[in-house]
């Protein structure tokens, strides 16, 4: 393990390693806060491979670690990881989602493994086909918990607990910790160490952020002319609405920017695809929606554009904490339109600061923010949500 870390360039552990990794290795149970980018995978991915002590596929081919993600792009992700830092051990990882055909993933379940890393639906429906067996599951990481709240898969969790072991060893991630996750964890869990409860939710320091009061008519304009500069080399774009995706890459394409966009009505195999074209800088611009870019952890992503700003504060964090990864620095860029900027209000309260402003651009909208606050002060509870 260590020569594959080495391999990977890491050089000292990040905060969240140095007090998580002692802990597991200790057999405990443990709650940890922590925010996107943050090197959450290797704090339980390298103790978990450690404690699995591999010298070969265990002989009844039943997984001894299973890690739940809430997204196929975070599971796959969280697979290469353990196949990175297992590299030179024996040690054999399955990643199941859904999305696909489930014959492929079937085969490699009958094989045997000793990870299974997994998104809540598939898992479910594979065990009660019966193919998977959780009877001799020594770990249970439960990643981006707050996540698999906001997406509903709590129940669907509950049901996969109740098939494993009561000794499992139990880790839960998240980046937020809602009462909700308190109560699994207290369901879960005896006498777990707690990292990072009392953290304040911040943005990663390394990141630059700045905002651009625009009107929605001028965003794509304001877009165009900064990709033109040509100091974006590896640009995150967000979109609020899957369609908005579409038709932002299309105006892009159009406009001979290398583009692609991914979110849930694409194919996995496309979204694998566009993925593996950003990650090799094919295309150097990917659009997405939220949910569509939980699992992106792509190291050299120089800015992100909150083309939409996200309807939930909390959002705002992990979409900029897809740059400055691994102790890069990084750039993140806001386009603010009138009826968006409650939001922006709500995600400097939380991050307990004010966003800088960029001013003077000649996009730059005009309306005083003086009305814009009586306006949405009047329209209460009539503020539109938006699903991805």
């Amino acid at each position: 393990m260590l020569k594959s870390v080495e391999n990977e360039g890491y050089k000292k552990p990040t905060p969240i390693q140095q007090l998580a990794i002692p802990e597991v290795l200790k057999k405990n149970d443990l709650i940890a806060t922590a925010q996107t980018g943050s090197g959450k995978t290797a704090a339980f991915a390298l103790p978990i491979i450690q404690l699995l002590g591999v010298k070969g596929v265990n002989a009844k081919k039943k997984p001894r670690a299973l890690v739940l993600a809430p997204t196929r792009e975070l599971a796959s992700q969280v697979g290469e990881s353990f196949a990175t830092y297992g590299r030179h051990t024996s040690m054999r990882k399955i990643v199941i989602y859904g999305g696909v055909r489930q014959h492929s993933q079937v085969k490699q379940l009958l094989r045997g493994g000793d990870v299974l890393v997994a998104t809540p639906g598939r898992l479910l429906d594979l065990i009660n086909q019966g193919f998977v067996k959780l009877d001799q599951l020594e770990f249970f990481v439960l990643d981006e918990a707050d996540r698999m709240l906001d997406m509903g898969f709590i129940g669907d969790i509950e049901r996969i607990i109740s098939y494993m072991p009561k000794s499992v060893q139990s880790l839960l991630f998240s980046a937020t910790m809602p009462r909700e996750i308190e109560k699994l964890a207290e369901k879960l869990m005896k006498n777990p160490v707690k990292i990072g409860l009392n953290h304040k939710v911040s943005p990663v320091e390394t990141v630059t952020s700045s905002v651009y009061f625009v009107e929605k008519s001028y965003k794509l304009a304001l877009l165009k002319e900064l990709l033109s500069k040509g100091e974006m080399k590896k640009v995150l774009v967000f979109s609020r609405t899957k369609h908005g995706a579409d038709r932002l890459v299309q105006k892009l394409q159009q406009a001979k920017f290398r583009a692609e966009a991914i979110h849930g009505n694409k194919s996995q195999a496309f979204r694998e695809k566009a993925l593996a074209k950003f990650k090799s800088s094919r295309v150097n611009i990917l659009v997405a929606t939220d949910i569509a870019a939980r699992g992106i952890d792509v190291d050299d992503i120089t800015h992100v554009v909150n083309f939409d700003l996200p309807d939930e504060a909390e959002t705002y964090i992990h979409r900029i904490g897809r740059t400055a990864r691994a102790g890069k620095s990084g750039i993140s860029l806001s386009f603010c339109e009138v009826k968006e900027r409650y939001m922006l209000q709500r995600i400097e309260k939380l991050i307990g600061s004010k966003i800088p402003r960029v001013t003077g651009h000649r996009f730059e909208s005009n309306i005083p923010l003086s009305v814009v606050h009586n306006k949405n002060k009047r329209s209460g509870n009539r503020r539109r949500r938006y699903r991805n």
